[in-house]
């Protein structure tokens, strides 16, 4: 199970509207709060349009054993830098810390050789959820199954499945 640390990046899924607040399930003990001021540009007359189900890319301001965790979509100065809801259309699957650790880290090799497969879009959670979207649902099945599957082999494996894939 996922316990929330200040500052970690996630992926929730809104559960339930309350008030000015959302509530989203980001796999751990307790659904987190979110509000709708915590979205870039959001105001009292202009309210971003999340609906129960949408998946939410956002941090954690906070996030300690006392208190419900307070997911906001802004960084410091106010910017949304990539957070906010993510689009329906793309895949969410789940893995483990370890392996979203790993794809999280710079110049992760796994990432850099499926993206000379096909482009595609990613958001990783270091709650172990993932999103994937590329052109068409076969290639994100494809890089779903490499991402799953990438946990458990080596680089070389990797490499034979990748060639195998583009056909060389």
């Amino acid at each position: 199970q996922y316990v929330p640390v200040k500052g970690d990046h996630v992926i929730g899924i809104v559960t339930a509207k309350a008030g000015d607040v959302f509530k989203l399930d980001v796999g751990g003990s307790e659904p987190a709060s979110l509000s709708y001021l915590a979205f870039e540009g959001a105001t009292k007359r202009n309210r971003p349009n999340v609906q129960v189900g949408d998946l939410i890319y956002g941090q954690f301001l906070v996030a300690n054993k006392d208190m419900e965790p307070e997911m906001v979509c802004i960084d410091s100065s106010g910017k949304s830098s990539g957070m906010g809801i993510i689009g329906q259309d793309g895949f969410l699957f789940k893995v483990s810390l370890g392996l979203i650790r790993k794809l999280l880290a710079p110049k992760c090799e796994i990432i850099q050789e499926l993206s000379q497969l096909y482009p595609f879009e990613l958001v990783l959670g270091m709650n172990g959820r993932i999103w994937v979207k590329a052109k068409t649902v076969q290639q994100t099945l494809i890089i779903v199954n490499i991402l799953e599957a990438s946990e458990y082999m080596t680089a070389e494996q990797r490499r034979q499945a990748l060639a195998k894939l583009s056909g060389n």
